[in-house]
């Protein structure tokens, strides 16, 4: 009863000894100083806390009884225990996940070494989880005597369950290891404007497996990161989100560029699109039946940039149906009797 009595006991202490800590913890919070770490680490971690708390309080009481290293509650209490503590890591991964967020500009716009950190911070996060999870499996089957072996396997990654691991999942691993390297090459940030097989978007996740791309239509494009190692893509804000939009339009020979160039210049600097940072009309091609003219402007990101390149083409198409007709591409005979 004496024994019992001490179990109950520490229990109790140990449970309000958590509360307790939780109750200093959030008036300390509250000087505001250290309010954004210590109020949602303290609200994550509170269930899992008080948990390992209890559980090492039963484990300590355990070992307490006479011949405690047979007890069969000992080993439960010990499973237990690892898994507490994997969850309690786990709620503190992701806290400070979405405390490094919550300290980072959100806007799109944002310079590229707060994209760069973006985009760096979620798969590391994901990546240590994994090998939390992965360690805490190990520990718990190196509690069973007969699966010692195979417990000692996976915390040192190897033997059959690596083996196994690595012939079923090798292209999830793969991508897994890919999603690293697109994080820390810097070739790739959330937000980027890039072009993909010919379509363009702009980044709106990178995991660990795959990125998530917003092409201009809203439709969400999605490959796997071995994809952004294997082929070329191109990235049109890797050190600064402005965009230049190009547009190429086919006249006939006939056509005065300074004439059009005024007309163009109206265009653009009458746009709220333009970022008043450059623009340019240029004669690039010519065909036998054409010249190619090409019009560039810049735009603050990639989706002004495609709406500026479309009133730019539009209006330019206007004023030759409109007012210059001559000026439009035509196919011309000659006849000699």
């Amino acid at each position: 009863m004496t024994t019992r009595l001490i179990l109950v006991v520490a229990v109790a202490v140990i449970v309000a000894a958590g509360l307790l800590a939780g109750v200093l913890v959030e008036r300390r919070a509250g000087a505001r100083r250290y309010r954004w770490l210590l109020a949602p680490l303290y609200r994550a971690s509170r269930g899992p806390a008080v948990a390992v708390l209890l559980l090492a309080a039963l484990y300590v009481a355990i070992r307490a009884y006479p011949g405690a290293g047979h007890h069969p509650g000992r080993h439960v209490v010990v499973v237990l225990l690892i898994a507490s503590v994997t969850w309690l890591i786990l709620r503190a991964l992701h806290v400070a996940e979405r405390v490094a967020f919550s300290r980072l500009p959100g806007e799109t716009r944002a310079d590229r070494r707060v994209r760069r950190a973006r985009t760096q911070i979620r798969p590391v996060r994901r990546l240590t989880s994994v090998v939390v999870t992965v360690a805490a499996i190990g520990l718990i089957l190196t509690t069973f005597p007969a699966l010692r072996s195979i417990g000692l396997s996976v915390l040192t990654s190897a033997g059959v369950i690596g083996a196994l691991l690595g012939l079923s999942a090798r292209t999830a691993l793969g991508n897994a290891f890919a999603g690293i390297q697109v994080a820390f090459a810097d070739g790739l940030h959330l937000g980027d404007v890039i072009v993909v097989d010919g379509q363009w978007g702009r980044v709106e996740e990178v995991k660990l497996t795959n990125v998530v791309i917003r092409l201009w239509d809203d439709r969400m494009l999605i490959l796997p990161t071995t994809w952004f190692t294997e082929h070329p893509f191109q990235n049109w804000t890797r050190h600064e989100t402005r965009v230049i939009g190009e547009i190429r339009i086919h006249v006939d020979h006939t056509v005065d560029l300074d004439d059009l160039r005024a007309e163009t210049r109206r265009l653009i600097e009458s746009s709220p699109l333009w970022d008043r940072h450059q623009w340019v009309l240029q004669m690039v091609d010519a065909t036998p039946q054409t010249v190619v003219v090409q019009i560039q402007a810049s735009a603050a990101d990639g989706p002004s940039a495609w709406d500026l390149r479309c009133d730019v083409r539009e209006g330019v198409i206007r004023y030759l149906r409109d007012h210059r007709p001559e000026w439009m591409p035509r196919t011309r005979n000659e006849y000699h009797p």
